[in-house]
This record gives structure tokens, sequence and C-alpha cells, in this order.
């Protein structure tokens, strides 16, 4: 009698841990089979339709990888991700609830019925917490696209290329957005990501606007007022902001026509970068390793200096990352703008698809912090596969600044020129420049890349920008 009665308590333990399993694995079969057959039938075809719908999705990335980025930075289709995704998580946990009552607990033995209430309590918050960390995850990168994304229109590559104008400033009083301290053009090739990037240096002056713009009305013979560099064409801008009735951002866009102006590029976006936010982008990621040739001073600018960046391959940290892009203490501005390059090459080449997933949540906090752009969402895609096509691909770079360029009276029609060899080299449309008759490296280095001022720092002017950091 007992055994007979043991069995019938197995066997109930059985029904009851079978009707939660198919649950989890098919969610309505355990309503379609004990219980509530229209809730089983609804749950049931709403996961075949997810199925469905994943079958056909999966599909479509293998035959164009192209679709999961522009699935991924679609805002709308974001939204409803995210809403379904907790809606599964409700609902799946409600049907496991379901499916433990359909197990009819209270004719278990205690002990069975311990288990099955620590069984399912363990399914519901496993599935519901992992759903939910999806809407979660989901929500991040919607809220992450529609705080970065600007107002710019979408423009066609020019010539074959997309080209960007990276601009990098602190966010001290009156200095964010004013003045920016970095001005990089990233010329990138629409097809393969190839990328040219194009340094200027704030101390540029006598340097023409663009043809037809505003600012070539108001300096027909180029910026040649007192004290006027390329860095305080912005500033003039802001001062002067009934010039540009039509911007929200009147000194990006002057400063837009001095790079045109300058470059012979047009301009398609622009990104702004806060140099103090970029620390936590950097931490975000878990560091980047950089070559340190010499040691980096921490501080100066106007403050004391508190340490130094030891030489040698290390990995370092947001703020000594920064410090390591900005320090000018002991160097120059020229110096200063191969590191920041080198260090634009570093993030490139070290930020793995593996990491951005693994740390998205701190990297898109931090990246909506510091950047600032009028890139349309639209072109998110675009851009974030040209990225990953750049990674493999030799970044070139090409800084406009002595012993080749004169920044105080630049000579354009060789700038022009310095400008399109670079990149018909990047697209292997010319050959590489004679390097023969330049002078042997020198033994000391300045500031955190080969070379000197008076022969020009190697990462400055390089078609392998990561062989000369």
């Amino acid at each position: 009698m007992t055994s007979t009665v043991e069995r019938a308590a197995r066997v109930r333990f059985r029904r009851a841990v079978s009707l939660m399993v198919m649950t989890l694995v098919v969610p309505g079969s355990a309503q379609l089979a004990a219980g509530n057959r229209k809730v089983g039938l609804v749950a049931f075809r709403i996961w075949l339709c997810l199925l469905g719908i994943g079958a056909v999705t999966l599909l479509a990335v293998l035959v164009d990888r192209s679709l999961v980025l522009e699935m991924g930075f679609n805002t709308t289709l974001l939204l409803f991700l995210r809403l379904a995704l907790m809606a599964a998580a409700i609902g799946w946990a409600g049907l496991l609830v379901d499916a433990w009552r359909l197990g009819q607990p209270l004719s278990l033995g205690m002990t069975h019925r311990r288990a099955m209430v620590g069984v399912n309590g363990l399914l519901c918050f496993g599935v519901a917490g992992v759903l939910l960390f999806g809407a979660h995850i989901v929500g991040v990168q919607r809220d992450f696209i529609l705080a970065l994304s600007g107002d710019g229109e979408a423009t066609s590559a020019h010539d074959g290329r997309y080209n960007v104008l990276l601009l990098g400033g602190d966010s001290g009083a009156g200095r964010w957005g004013l003045r920016p301290d970095s001005m990089t053009v990233a010329s990138i090739d629409e097809d393969t990501g190839r990328t040219v990037l194009i340094g200027l240096p704030r101390n540029m002056a006598n340097f023409p606007f663009a043809r037809g713009s505003v600012m070539r009305e108001q300096f027909p013979d180029g910026f040649d007022c007192e004290g006027c560099y390329l860095n305080g064409v912005s500033t003039w801008a802001q001062d002067n902001t009934e010039l540009f009735p039509d911007s929200t951002n009147p000194g990006v866009d002057a400063t837009i026509m001095a790079i045109e102006g300058i470059t012979g590029l047009k301009i398609n976006y622009w990104a702004m970068v806060n140099l103090a936010g970029f620390k936590d982008l950097v931490d975000a990621v878990g560091g980047v390793t950089l070559n340190v040739r010499q040691p980096i001073p921490v501080g100066g600018l106007g403050s004391d200096v508190t340490g130094y960046i030891d030489p040698g391959v290390r990995k370092l940290n947001g703020h000594d990352t920064l410090w390591y892009a900005r320090a000018r203490e002991g160097s120059d501005d020229y110096s200063r703008m191969a590191r920041q390059k080198c260090v634009m090459n570093a993030m490139l080449e070290q930020v793995s698809p593996q990491t951005a997933v693994r740390n998205f949540s701190d990297i898109a906090e931090a990246s909506s912090e510091m950047l600032s752009t009028n890139l349309p969402s639209s072109e998110f895609a675009t851009f974030v596969s040209l990225a990953l096509k750049a990674r493999d691909q030799k970044i070139a770079s090409l800084s406009l600044v002595p012993p080749m360029i004169n920044t105080g009276d630049p000579d354009i029609k060789l700038v022009h020129r310095k400008v399109a060899e670079a990149i018909d080299r990047a697209e292997g449309q010319a050959p590489p420049p004679d390097k023969s008759a330049k002078a042997k490296q020198p033994d000391s280095v300045t500031g955190g890349s080969v070379g000197s001022l008076s022969e020009g720092y190697a990462a400055n002017d390089s078609e392998d920008l990561g062989a000369a950091c």
C-alpha cells in the first residue's frame, strides 16, 4: 500500500515538473495539455510567430550582414523590441506560475511541494530576468541613439569618401563648444572603410574659407586679423551669430567653412568630443594600450605637473590616456597632434565588438556625455559598418604642420596637393612618397611620437599609423 502511494506521489511530482519544463521549452504547451486551451493556444501561436520572425531575421542577416546594424540603430524597431521583451517576460512568468498551479502542488508531499516552489521561482526569475535585462539593454541602445543623433541631413559620399570633422575641446567654463583644441578630418572610403586622418593645427592663420561661404564674404583675403587662428574661428562666429540665421551651431559651421577652404574637402558630418569626458569612455572599455616613448607629464597647461607617465608599452586608464593625448609640457602642439592620432588608432584597433557588447551600458553612458554630432540616426549603421571595416585596414595620417606646412602663412595649393596625394595613396592610386632624402630618425623622441619638430613626427605623416605609433 505504501509503495503504491509513493509511486502515485512520484507520478504527480513528475507530472508537475513536466508541465513546467513544457512551459519553459514551448510556452503554452502545458495549458494546451492540462489547462485553459484558449490561453495555451494564444501563447503557442505567439511563440511560433516569434520563432518565425527570428528565423527570417537570422536568414536575412546571413545574406546581408549590414541588416543587423540597420535594425540595431532603428529607434522605432528598438522601441517595439523593448516592449515585446517586457511583455514576454511578464507573460512567460505568468505561464510558468500557471503551470505550477496545473501541477496541483497541494496534492504533492511536503518535500516535493517545496522543490516545486523553488524550481518555479528559479524559472520565473530566470526567464523574466533575462528578458527584462534584454529590454534594459535595448532601452539603453535606443536612449543612446536618441541622445547622440544630430539634426543634420543625410548626405552622400563625395568622390567615394565620407569626410567627417572630429573636434576636441575642453569643457571648462566658456570653452566647451567654443574653442576646439583638436581638429582632425577623417576621410573614409565608402566601400572599404580605408581611413586617412588629416590633422590641422589650432594655431594655423591666414587661411582661406570655402568658396561661397559667409565666412569667405567676411574674410575674402583669408583669416588674417590680429590674433586670429583656426581654433578662434568658432569664437568669432559665436560673437557674430547674426551672420548665421539658420544655424544651430554657428561656431562649428564656421569652422567647417575654414576646414573646407584649407583642405579642399567637402565635409559630410562633424563630431565634437569633450576631452574631459573622454577619460570615462577609455575607462568604460577597460583602458587602452599605448607605446609611451618618453615620460609624459601629468599636469601643466597652467597647472602644476603632478607626475609622469613612464615610458614603455603600457595599458593606460582614462585619466592617463587623456594626459597622453593633451600634454604639451616639455613638447609642442605638433607632438601632441601625433599622440592624439596614436590614441585614435589604438581605440579603433583595440575596442573589439566583443568589448563593446560586454561594456555596452558604460560605453553608451560615457559616449552620450562626451560626444555631440550632427550625424542623423539614419546614418549610424553606415558608419558603424565602416568602423568595423576600418579595424582590418591600415590607417594613414597627414598633419598640416611644419616642416611641410608653414602654419602662419600656409601654401593652400600645396596643402590641397598633399591632401589629394594622401587620399590617392590610401586608395592605391599613387606611389608612396620618396623619403630617401629624409634624415635618419633621431635617437631622442619628443612627447611620445617618433621624430622631432624639424623632421616631422612620424605619426603626423604615415601610411601605417599603427606602425608609426
